[in-house]
């Protein structure tokens, strides 16, 4: 049997950290966004938070012409919140940044149909993580809304999601738009953050650990969770380093 190798059309990118900078994440993607763009041209769209509200957004260039049609529709008929411009970083990639805020009230059936559909545990669920996921569902719902309106169902569309914060995103997308390839990809997986973090040795003793039971013990259940089912449910899981696939 052999397999075909295809380069996306499109490819949509989504980070907590695109247009924000809080951690070494914003550098990876902000590196290699100048080769990516010279592959996709401006068929590479990255998403971020807006987490500005009115303040300005020092590397971010709002830009009145890109993707303006889709960008009236989708705020007149979806409902979208966004900002559309370009990442100012080498190669200017386009980006979008989408206000998540408006969707707290849909969490409950949200975090549901994520149970029903994925059996994502949020039961335990503590500190950032409700706002991470409230963020990937905005992230599916752009890409959702994108997707229709430039009707992409006969091009070649893929989909890559950074950190366990855009796992619920990747699942989204998994459901409602299961044409498109769907990409994992973990920096740092939440579980050996939390072994580390609570001084337990990590790396000598990678190979006796499971990951269920030391969720339960270092009270990491939803976001472990959420980031297995990511792992099992995508097209393509992928790590940035060998210890990290390990």
């Amino acid at each position: 049997m052999s397999e075909t190798v295809k380069t996306p059309e499109f490819l949509f990118e989504s980070s907590w950290e695109v247009c924000n900078k809080v951690g070494g994440i914003y550098t990876v993607l902000s590196t290699k966004a100048k080769t990516l763009h010279q592959m996709f041209h401006d068929n590479l769209i990255f998403i971020g938070p807006d987490v500005w509200g009115d303040k300005e957004i020092v590397d971010f260039k709002e830009d009145s012409v890109l993707f303006a049609d889709w960008k009236k529709h989708a705020e007149s008929v979806d409902q979208l919140k966004i900002k559309v411009g370009r990442w100012n970083v080498p190669g200017l990639p386009p980006v979008i940044l989408v206000d998540f805020k408006p969707y707290f009230g849909e969490r409950d059936v949200f975090f549901y149909s994520m149970w029903e559909n994925f059996r994502v545990d949020s039961i335990h669920a503590y500190g950032d993580y409700d706002e991470s996921c409230i963020f990937a569902y905005a992230v599916g719902k752009v890409i959702e809304s994108f997707y229709h309106y430039y009707q992409l169902e006969n091009k070649s569309v893929a989909a890559l999601f950074n950190e366990w914060m855009l796992s619920m995103a990747a699942l989204y997308v998994k459901k409602q738009l299961p044409a498109v390839a769907t990409l994992f990809t973990t920096h740092a997986t939440s579980i050996g953050r939390s072994i580390a973090g609570n001084n337990k040795a990590l790396y000598a003793y990678m190979d006796g650990y499971n990951g269920d039971q030391m969720a339960r013990e270092l009270n990491m259940e939803a976001k472990h969770s959420v980031e297995k089912q990511a792992a099992h449910h995508v097209d393509c899981f992928t790590t940035v380093s060998d210890i990290t696939a390990r």
